[in-house]
């Protein structure tokens, strides 16, 4: 394709940390794909510090060096794409494993108007050893169900390397993972900002390095997994919140349906009335911080803003959040100190009065929903400045 009349140039992004022993094959398939496909393109090789002598073998080999100080395979990425001068981009691996010689699919889909195309390597082929049986059978698929319950993308390989994308439409999601969790933010983020999404088969071989390569089954998985929490408030904060509140509302509601000393003579009633306040009080914890959250996410661009931010906007401000709070604090404190003063009146009639003890429960759980909101329109303050 001539780069003129179709207006096509394709940047092939390769993050690099020693890998001299793939390098230049993996180079030389990604010119033979450009060259393949007819397309006026580029080799990038993003280079995390390598001594082995990639960064001779990347020259050598007409690539186009980004030398990226900070270490990390996101952080090589996220370079490399923004030395990128294609309209679309491709990013792979330097260890030989991804079919780099075959392309056509991947471009094929960004013509028809998609954003991002990620490869599916449970489709196209796994050869023997090329991936790991922890990865193969627990992690990928695990994180990629959690990933498409959250987020709700057509993507069924969420850690697949090799991908195409429209340069702009990416760079404009402001991506910042800087290790191997930048995978699913790219995902995650594409899905939030609503870019098109597809997947096509492609096939994965055993890599050509003699040495471990850099990835962290443990750690990596794990930094996954936080950061696909991370970027759901609602999955991490306001689902727990709605379940809690529930279950304490519920405890509260009961607590007047049972006697005193239904079992055995245990004070059944009051174990259901201050279970469920204390269970009121752990959930709007998290509704408060799914507020957070998503301010948060909003103020840095992690998040795109929805129509529910207008209520954070109007309520979450430090004027409206102390006074609030201070408020239900006080009500709490004059309120129980009317309640003692009641108790030297009547002491007599005091402990079994149950609305009573009752109130004083109710005192207790908007003295900490009272703390709660004073102190979190402080810490959304702090957000607002920082």
């Amino acid at each position: 394709m001539d780069l003129v009349e179709n207006d096509i140039y394709l940047s092939i992004v390769l993050p690099c940390l020693n890998e001299s022993e793939t390098l230049l094959t993996v180079i030389e398939k990604s010119f033979r794909s450009l060259e393949a496909n007819k397309i006026a393109g580029e080799v990038i090789v993003a280079d995390n510090g390598s001594t082995d002598g990639s960064i001779e073998i990347a020259l050598n080999a007409g690539a186009r060096l980004v030398r990226v100080p900070e270490r990390g395979y996101g952080s090589a990425l996220i370079a490399g794409i923004q030395e990128s001068k294609g309209r679309y981009v491709v990013m792979g691996d330097s260890d030989d494993s991804y079919a780099l010689d075959e392309l056509s699919e991947f471009i094929a889909k960004l013509e028809s108007g998609f954003d991002l195309v990620i490869g599916n390597r449970f489709k196209g082929g796994i050869d023997k050893g090329a991936m790991p049986w922890l990865h193969k059978y627990l992690g990928n698929p695990v994180l990629t169900w959690i990933g498409k319950i959250f987020y709700k993308v057509p993507i069924n390989d969420f850690h697949c390397g090799l991908r195409a994308f429209r340069r702009d439409s990416v760079i404009a999601l402001n991506l910042k993972c800087p290790g191997m969790e930048f995978a699913s933010e790219m995902i995650v983020k594409a899905s939030l900002y609503e870019l098109k999404m597809t997947e096509v088969p492609t096939t994965l071989k055993k890599d050509g390095r003699s040495r471990p390569p850099h990835l962290n089954t443990w750690a990596d998985g794990w930094r996954h997994l936080v950061f696909l929490l991370a970027a759901s408030p609602s999955w991490l904060f306001l689902y727990p919140a709605i379940f809690t509140m529930t279950l304490g509302l519920g405890g509260v509601v009961s607590s007047f349906f049972v006697d005193a000393h239904s079992i055995s003579g245990f004070p059944v009633k009051w174990l259901l009335y201050y279970f469920g306040l204390g269970t009121i009080s752990i959930g709007t914890q998290f509704w408060i911080l799914a507020l957070l959250a998503r301010l948060f996410g909003e103020l840095h661009d992690f998040l795109p803003k929805k129509r529910e931010s207008n209520f954070i906007e109007r309520n979450f401000h430090l004027g409206k959040g102390v006074f609030a709070g201070i408020f239900m604090i006080g009500f709490s404190l004059i309120l129980g100190v009317a309640l003692l003063l009641n108790q030297s009146l009547f002491i007599e009639n005091y402990a079994s009065n149950e609305g009573n003890w009752r109130i004083i429960g109710f005192l207790a759980l908007n003295m900490s929903v009272g703390a709660q909101i004073l102190s979190s329109s402080f810490f959304a303050a702090i957000l607002r400045i920082y």
